[in-house]
């Protein structure tokens, strides 16, 4: 199992849409028992995938042991793609954490779903707090969506710092030029700065995603953005693939 967290202290750069993408890439390219964990309090994932929780404030109640989290996990119209949805009830949970004083909750919650999965993704919020510290200690890779602009850099090296600040076994960072539009010059020059990094680019079909509350996979599979979304699962893949040897 490993478990991946898509991360970044910036909002409104696709880590929902990035998240939602990778996990039908995880259960339909590579056929992977695949958990998506919303946690983020909008449930984000949820409506992309045209899925709403069951039960209002259930979401929280699994980081206290109140509910088994597989009680809260709802299939979805995708074999292979289960999700943990989020709710209003975690708004507070950077202070439940801190009640319950367990560093490695969301680890240990993790570890016990991997009997039932081969790859969960967290869609994480924006926050530097003890959320994204229970992520660092959770995730085997953390991805980080970066629209070019001066903003997203600060973004990203805040990331950098909360990762590494996790520990020296800490999660390696994989960042992804998103919502790139090689018309304009700033974005012309991210790429040429980090010719690198993964590219999932300014489209339509992507844009798309939040009206038809499906993947870009599911609805336009030969799309620019489907096919740069499996490249990307492909690298992701690989990467895992080379820290387990």
């Amino acid at each position: 199992m490993a478990s991946i967290a898509v991360y970044s202290v910036k909002g409104g750069v696709g880590k929902t849409t990035f998240a939602t993408n990778l996990a039908w890439c995880a259960a339909t390219i590579s056929r992977r028992q695949t958990l998506l964990w919303d946690l983020d309090p909008a449930n984000g994932s949820g409506f992309l995938l045209g899925i709403n929780p069951k039960k209002k404030r259930a979401a929280q109640s699994i980081f206290t042991a109140e509910r088994n989290a597989a009680k809260v996990i709802q299939k979805t119209a995708y074999p292979n793609l289960d999700l943990l949805p989020a709710d209003e009830s975690i708004r507070t949970l950077d202070r439940q954490f801190d009640r319950i004083g367990k560093k490695k909750r969301l680890a240990k919650l993790t570890q016990a779903l991997s009997k039932d999965y081969d790859r969960i993704i967290f869609d994480c919020p924006p926050v530097l707090n003890e959320i994204s510290a229970q992520v660092m200690r959770a995730a085997d890779l953390v991805i980080v969506p970066l629209p070019p602009s001066p903003l997203s850099a600060r973004a990203f090296d805040a990331v950098v710092e909360e990762v590494r600040g996790s520990g020296k076994g800490h999660p390696p960072i994989l960042p992804v030029l998103s919502m790139l539009d090689m018309r304009r010059t700033l974005h012309k020059e991210a790429r040429a700065a980090n010719p690198n990094w993964p590219v999932i680019p300014l489209a339509s079909a992507i844009e798309q995603c939040a009206v038809e509350r499906q993947p870009v996979g599911a609805f336009a599979p030969r799309s620019p953005g489907a096919r740069a979304f499996a490249q990307m699962w492909t690298a992701i893949e690989r990467k895992l693939a080379s820290k387990t040897k």
